[in-house]
């Protein structure tokens, strides 16, 4: 178990401090987010916006940032040529869990930021429930950090990275968004959070299933 672990930090280390030295998804992330937010604040002007549409426009930030950042997960090692070992030195599943690891790091910085910087700058949205908000936005940056680590594996080899990625992504994903959504305009509402619990039982279920079946499949998809 110790050895498993141990395993496991050493893939995360090792993407990141590849992503430190590149930092080729740290900038395509910080710079989406950036260039969509300016966009989003010229859009709306001095017009008023519902909160509730401002919910939804937070997490489709937060989802195109993550399919431009985070497409690269396993195509990097492809491109390096550093597949074969990681086959050598470690069994699949800690190969999945120490890429999902480094994902999940890098989705949360990337979501406090997007978040920060949402808060400050869009006026109009306003949390009204911060424990029903951050509930939402970790159960949320679990489950795409979850999907986006075993659709990145899917794409791997496949001739049209790019552009598969998000077409994969957005039917598996989209149960999640429609319900950190809800859960997001609950928070703004400044409802109880008794009411936020079906949704935050959708988020932690889907969670659940998405993780069981990659861990069953990545083996499988790692070895094609």
């Amino acid at each position: 178990m110790v050895e498993s672990i141990k395993i496991i930090l050493t893939i995360f280390k090792k993407d990141l401090y590849s992503e430190l030295r590149t930092r080729y998804a740290l900038n395509a992330l910080l710079m989406f987010v950036i260039t969509t937010l300016s966009i989003i604040l010229f859009s709306i002007g001095n017009e008023s916006v519902s909160p509730e549409l401002l919910s939804g426009v937070l997490w489709i930030i937060i989802f195109f940032s993550t399919m431009s950042g985070l497409s690269r997960t396993f195509v990097s090692e492809e491109e390096r040529g550093t597949v074969m070992t990681l086959h050598l030195i470690a069994k699949p599943l800690k190969i999945y869990f120490g890429k999902l690891l480094f994902n999940l790091a890098l989705l949360l910085g990337l979501n406090i930021f997007t978040v920060a910087l949402y808060l400050l700058f869009v006026t109009s949205f306003s949390v009204g429930n911060y424990a029903i908000f951050i509930t939402t936005i970790i159960l949320g940056t679990l489950g795409l950090a979850s999907g986006s680590t075993i659709i990145a594996a899917i794409i791997a080899k496949a001739n049209t990275k790019g552009t598969l990625y998000p077409v994969l992504s957005f039917p598996i994903l989209l149960p999640l968004l429609l319900t950190v959504i809800n859960a997001t305009k609950l928070s703004v509402e400044n409802a109880l959070f008794a009411e936020a619990l079906g949704e935050f039982q959708i988020l932690f279920s889907y969670l659940i299933v998405l993780t069981v079946i990659s861990f069953l499949l990545f083996e499988f998809i790692w070895k094609e």
